[in-house]
């Protein structure tokens, strides 16, 4: 009796594990996007001064999360472990409650961007693991003792769930789960399929700004004094009167007189450059910016250079860059456009990075520290899209893939 009640917890506390693990490294595999929900959790607790808190304490809660994933696997100090899960659980019931109580528009970022949930079936989903973690771990007398080679097993786990984490922050996701994967096709080219009709008329630019704790919303033609802050740019259909949301994929570009030019990056070959916060980019960045747009369009590539910034705040920008040397200032202006926050981090998570079209398909990815040089960009002006394309979404699934194998396989083996 004792052997199957003994059994039974473990295979209740392996099952918490594995979704504690799974949830955690699907966080750290995007550290930009759960950043992202971070700081919607703030504004929904009416705590926006932390904001600036909101990457590191992602990457903080998606690291203890996988390593008490990880401990529950391998069986690892167990009363230690058995406390943080269920602290952990706790926190996790209320947020779910809160949210099912007051239904803020936002996703609980339980599984990163792989898997969206309701409010509903967060609550249910913590529910049922609150119930396997108080089967698994009550009481506590019970929980008996590891073999000491499961101690291995965690280490060499966290050690590369670390090689892991530092590899997320410096460059992008090895897997997108946002709509703006590989292969995604941008919304104007099946709008307008072989047509040369822009899309001016069927958007228009709305410029958010805040002023004593509240916000408002401006059009081009009626921007406010300077005692306004600016906040985001947003996208707005004309026709619906609706902002688009992550599920579509467009690609506003817009000019600095507020006209809509989406066209420009369903070319035959398209660099985009996008910068969604524009305040953090130091001159030395924008050298290599200008130095990368430059060795674009030598090789055929149109380049745009998208910021996600007022025509106040762009023309600012390039008027303190012109004070600069080693920028070609005739090609940025020329690929100078703007578009809104939202979509610029989701089309990239880099800030400053780059984003390869070729006739409205999304090829692949750079971040700003991953750009490829010269020669690299010499060979995508003269191959065919589709062997980068390929090779960019097989790599990544392969490396994650890897990942995961390589962390279970420790876990449960060793």
């Amino acid at each position: 009796m004792n052997i199957i009640l003994n059994r039974t917890k473990r295979f209740c506390g392996y099952l918490v594990g594995i979704v504690f693990f799974i949830s955690g490294v699907l966080k750290l595999l995007d550290p930009v996007g759960t950043s992202m929900i971070v700081d919607e959790y703030y504004k929904f607790m009416h705590m926006d001064f932390l904001s600036f808190s909101a990457k590191p304490v992602a990457v903080a809660v998606s690291m203890a999360e996988t390593l008490i994933g990880a401990a529950l696997i391998t069986g690892v100090w167990r009363r230690v472990t058995a406390l943080a899960a269920l602290v952990a659980m706790g926190i996790f019931m209320l947020i779910s409650v809160a949210l099912l109580v007051f239904d803020p528009v936002m996703d609980c970022g339980c599984f990163g961007e792989a898997v969206h949930l309701t409010h509903m079936q967060t609550f249910v989903k913590n529910l049922i693991l609150s119930v396997l973690c108080c089967i698994s771990f009550f009481p506590f007398s019970s929980l008996g003792r590891p073999k000491k080679r499961k101690y291995v097993a965690f280490s060499l786990v966290t050690a590369a769930l670390a090689l892991f984490a530092v590899y997320s922050l410096m460059y992008i996701p090895v897997v997108d789960f946002t709509d703006y994967s590989a292969s995604a096709r941008l919304e104007a080219s099946e709008r307008h399929p072989g047509s040369t009709l822009a899309a001016e008329d069927e958007y228009e630019a709305v410029f958010v700004y805040e002023k004593n704790g509240r916000t408002r919303e401006f059009t081009l033609d009626d921007l406010p004094d300077s005692t306004w802050t600016f906040v985001s740019t947003e996208t707005v259909k004309k026709e619906e009167n609706v902002r688009y949301g992550e599920s579509v994929i467009s690609l506003p570009v817009i000019d600095g007189y507020g006209e809509y030019h989406d066209r420009m990056a369903v070319g035959h070959k398209v660099m985009v450059v996008s910068v969604y916060a524009p305040e953090r980019l130091s001159v030395r960045k924008w050298r290599t910016i200008s130095s990368y747009i430059g060795s674009a369009a030598e090789n055929g590539f149109r380049p745009l250079v998208l910021v996600a910034a007022s025509p106040e705040k762009g023309q600012d920008i390039l008027s303190l860059l012109e004070q600069e040397d080693g920028i070609d200032m005739d090609l940025l202006r020329d690929s100078f456009f703007y578009s809104d926050y939202k979509t610029l981090i989701t089309l990239n998570r880099s800030n400053g990075g780059a984003t390869y079209f070729s006739e409205g398909f999304l090829v692949r990815k750079w971040s700003f520290r991953g750009f490829p040089g010269d020669s690299r960009m010499k060979e995508l002006g003269q191959e065919d899209p589709t062997e980068p394309l390929l090779s960019y979404g097989t790599v990544g699934n392969l490396l994650f893939q890897a990942l995961l194998l390589f962390s279970f396989a420790v876990m449960l083996l060793l």
